[in-house]
């Protein structure tokens, strides 16, 4: 996440805390995304059709 992100982020009222969490529950969307794709699974079937 950048500064400008985080910066963002707290002008709205997110806590450092807040923010901290969202940017683990990213990191960790970004990592099974990054292991589904290297087994060649498709998370999203139904979007695909």
């Amino acid at each position: 996440m950048s500064k400008s992100h985080v910066e963002a982020l707290e002008l709205t009222g997110f806590s450092q805390m807040a923010i901290s969490d969202a940017a683990q529950v990213v990191g960790y969307f970004n990592y099974i995304n990054r292991i589904a794709e290297g087994l060649g699974v498709d998370l999203e079937p139904d979007m695909n059709k």
